[in-house]
């Protein structure tokens, strides 16, 4: 497997953070929303992003190729909480299931401590099993389960918060 380049995004990548978001959003794994989503919905959720304590990192091939994007996002909205993150990775369509997310879920640990962040969070539904499998691989711990608190095409899902010290 290729090496992985993350760069920080730019304005003009988040039509593509956006596409990449929507194609995740028929598969009700992912996601809570169940419609697409507009680049225009999404630009105050970008703008909160910055490369000194949130990072939104584009993951790109060695030949340039956008292969998904990562972000750290503020958990809570308190000063209190500043030392603490939600990871969201999305994959494009074509790099799903080629262990890629191993390798970005790594350098989000191996680079959370330049930013300020001492506590990795993962809020993904308890039916989505690659998932969970990938942030239990790395020793992430089931801190919070909400049950039932989503309800997709009429299906009440469970919604699970993984957590990780990193110190």
């Amino acid at each position: 497997m290729q090496e992985l380049v993350f760069r920080n995004a730019t304005l003009e990548d988040l039509p593509t953070i956006v596409e990449i978001y929507n194609s995740t959003i028929p598969s009700r794994m992912v996601t809570a929303d169940t419609e697409d989503v507009s680049v225009e919905s999404r630009l105050d959720w970008f703008l909160v992003h910055n490369p000194e304590t949130r990072p939104l990192w584009m993951i790109e091939d060695e030949q340039q190729n956008v292969l998904g994007w990562v972000s750290f996002s503020s958990f809570y909205g308190r000063p209190a909480y500043n030392g603490t993150v939600e990871i969201s990775i999305y994959m494009g369509e074509n790099s799903r299931g080629k262990g890629y997310g191993k390798k970005v879920l790594q350098y989000c640990i191996d680079n959370a401590g330049k930013f300020g962040v001492k506590t990795l969070l993962g809020f993904i539904f308890l039916h989505n099993e690659p998932s969970l499998k990938l942030f239990r691989h790395f020793g992430f711990e089931d801190w919070g389960t909400l049950p039932n608190v989503a309800v997709l095409d009429g299906v009440e899902r469970t919604l699970v918060i993984l957590g990780k010290r990193i110190d």
